[in-house]
Parts: structure tokens; C-alpha cells; sequence
């Protein structure tokens, strides 16, 4: 019974865990964490590799066109790595935005762990074509390879770089294992 009571006590945490990092609704003083596990804040740029994109499909029309395409984004900072990115890109050309969707795949290094590979098929960043500002987020919670490490992070765009590559800054959190 001792078994089953700690077992329910961990799968809670670990659910408050999942639902705190997919809602972001708690203080960070309030945030649970799985047992043995610590939150580290972590921060840092990237640039979209858009110059070499795969587009695999396009679909226009006079309002709208969606594209399917794969992409490769490099991190810097506390997240060093590439991202591989599925994307389907949706152009509302009368209401001017530009909204990201799809699968990505992570590998590298998280706040200087071993080499981890996580996955988020939740990303969504969105354009405002008329201003220029682009956000979005990033939810690497799930685990494929190395330690068990979850991230949710929020993007905002800095411009493109002197190749045309959209540039961005990232901040988060990454529940980790504790050292």
C-alpha cells in the first residue's frame, strides 16, 4: 500500500509538471517538480536556416498559400544544438500573418547536459506581416534520447541575418535531473 501511495504521489507531480509547462499558470515558486528533478531558466538566440529550406508542397491562391517544407534552426546559449522542423506555413495575405506549425526534433545540450534529442509537435509561431513582429512557442517535453529533460520556451524574432536567415532570441524553462 506504502508502494501504491508513493506511486500516485509521483504520477501527480508529474502530471502537475505536464500541465504546469504546457499552461505556464503557476509562480515560479510554485512549480512542482518531478522527484529528483530541478527547473534551471535558461536563455539564448537561433536562426532559421530558411536560405536552405526542403519545400515539399505550395498551395496559393489569391488570399492565402500554405506551404509544407523542412528546416533546420541552430541554438546558441543554454539550448546548443539544431532543431529539424517539419513546417506547414500559412500565409493569410488579407489579414497579413504568417503562422508556423508542425513536428521538431531537438539534439544537443541543455544548460550543459549530456546530448539529449527531444520533440514538440505543438510549436506555433506567428508573424505579423505588416509590423514585422514575430513570437512564438517551443514545447520540448517530448522525450526521445539522453537525459530526461523538458523544455518550454517563448521565441520572439530580432530580424533577418546578412544571409536573409530570420534570427530570434529564446527564454524558458527546463525541468532537468537534479546533479
Amino acid at each position: 500500500m506504502r508502494r501504491m501511495t508513493t506511486t500516485l504521489v509521483e504520477l501527480a507531480s508529474a502530471l502537475l509538471v505536464i500541465v504546469d509547462t504546457a499552461h505556464g499558470q503557476l509562480a515560479a515558486s510554485e512549480k512542482p517538480t518531478l522527484r529528483g528533478n530541478r527547473t534551471v531558466a535558461v536563455a539564448g538566440t537561433g536562426v532559421d536556416l530558411l536560405t536552405t529550406a526542403l519545400v515539399h508542397s505550395k498551395d496559393s491562391t489569391a488570399s492565402r498559400m500554405i506551404q509544407k517544407s523542412t528546416e533546420i534552426v541552430e541554438l546558441t546559449g543554454d539550448l546548443t544544438g539544431r532543431v529539424l522542423y517539419q513546417v506547414t506555413t500559412e500565409i493569410d495575405f488579407v489579414h497579413k500573418t504568417l503562422v508556423n506549425t508542425g513536428d521538431q526534433v531537438y539534439s544537443g545540450t541543455v544548460a550543459g547536459s549530456a546530448p539529449v534529442m527531444l520533440h514538440d509537435d505543438r510549436f506555433r509561431f506567428q508573424v505579423n506581416l505588416a509590423t514585422g513582429e514575430e513570437q512564438g512557442r517551443v514545447y520540448l517535453v517530448d522525450h526521445v534520447a539522453g537525459p530526461n529533460v523538458r523544455c518550454t520556451l517563448d521565441v520572439k524574432g530580432t530580424g533577418p541575418n546578412a544571409q536573409g536567415n530570420p534570427t530570434f532570441t529564446y527564454r524558458g524553462e527546463c525541468s532537468m535531473p537534479a546533479r
